[in-house]
């Protein structure tokens, strides 16, 4: 019987996919504001949550395990500074109660998914 060997690929990864598809959500909302909204808050949520997926996917596609783990915490970062933004676009009424909880409970989810990333990845990966 021959075995075929199964390897991860970039959308198998849960943090991935949570990153991406929320930057897309916040992108939806930012693109609605105001210039000034954009320019000052908008653009720094979008960059933020846009680098949580956009690390992960660096990561994977490095061949080292540490430089992996690297941007995983890099993207784990983002997570974090994405929940300030989160933060002020709600403060500000930039975002509704309903946007804000939605976001907040998805960024909420990340640092466990990242977490478990860098465990899979230091168990499986030998150098």
């Amino acid at each position: 019987m021959n075995e075929e060997k199964k390897y991860l690929k970039l959308n198998d990864i849960e943090s991935y996919k949570t990153g991406f598809k929320l930057s897309n959500y916040i992108w939806d909302i930012v693109i609605k504001w105001n210039f000034f909204d954009k320019d000052t808050v908008g653009k720094q949520f979008t960059r933020a949550i846009d680098s949580v997926s956009a690390n992960i996917s660096e990561g994977f596609g490095r061949y080292y395990k540490k430089d992996k783990i690297l941007f995983y915490r890099y993207a784990k970062g983002s997570v974090f500074e994405s929940l300030d933004w989160n933060e002020k676009s709600r403060v500000r009424s930039l975002t509704t109660t309903e946007q804000y909880n939605y976001i907040f409970s998805e960024l909420q989810k990340l640092p466990k998914q990242i977490n478990e990333l860098i465990s899979y990845t230091n168990t499986k990966l030998l150098k």
